[in-house]
Order: structure tokens, then C-alpha cells, then sequence
């Protein structure tokens, strides 16, 4: 199965702004997947935030919509979240995935993110 591996995690204050970014082993599979983040607060479920299909079709969950973005670079095997005016309930860690990889409960060791002030 592909490798993900998620960075760019950190501390930042609310109303500022990160860009994580989930790197795939395999240009194979990253090119024809699609594509998705997800976030887990301490104490929470882990919940679904964004998707991006292999067309580039995006969707966002209600609560970083109009703040999130997702992006994929195919010759950079990478995906991307773009995070702006964060608030402290975007909180957590964030994991990207495929949907193969979910069916299998394969998750990697994704990328905190702090926001405090």
C-alpha cells in the first residue's frame, strides 16, 4: 500500500495560518486516489475535514469551510492543507488518508497542530 506521511504541523495563534502537507510513496496511486484529511482533538473522534478527488474536485466539512483548502501536487506526490484564520477547535491532529488505506485501518502518525494564544 502507498506510504503518507504528514508535516508541517505547529503552534500558531488564533486568526493565524499553516499549510500541512501529506507526502505519498507511490506516484501510481497518488495520481488516480483520492485524497483526504482529517483531524482528532484530544478526548474526540477522529472527523473527516477535507477531500480532494483525483480530478481535483474539493469538499470541506461545514466548520473549515470558507477557512481550509485542499490542494494535490501530482509531480510532488503531495497533497496539501492550507489553514487560515484558525481558532482554538481546530486543535488536534491531522492525518491524510485513501479510502483503500482507511478500509484497511492503516493511519499514519500525523501532524499536530496547536492554536493558542
Amino acid at each position: 500500500q502507498v506510504q503518507l506521511v504528514e508535516s508541517g504541523g505547529g503552534l500558531v495563534q488564533p486568526g493565524g495560518s499553516l499549510r500541512l502537507s501529506c507526502a505519498a510513496s507511490e506516484r501510481s496511486i497518488f495520481s488516480i486516489t483520492v485524497l483526504k484529511w482529517y483531524r482528532q482533538a484530544p478526548g474526540m473522534q477522529r472527523e473527516w475535514v477535507a477531500t480532494v478527488s483525483n480530478t481535483g474536485s474539493t469538499d470541506y466539512a461545514d466548520s473549515v469551510k470558507g477557512r481550509f483548502t485542499i490542494s494535490r501536487d501530482g509531480a510532488k506526490n503531495t497533497v496539501y492543507l492550507q489553514m487560515n484564520v484558525l481558532k482554538s477547535e481546530d486543535t488536534a491532529v491531522y492525518y491524510c488518508n485513501t479510502p483503500l488505506r482507511e478500509a484497511y485501518g492503516n493511519w499514519g502518525q500525523g501532524t499536530q497542530v496547536t492554536v493558542s494564544s
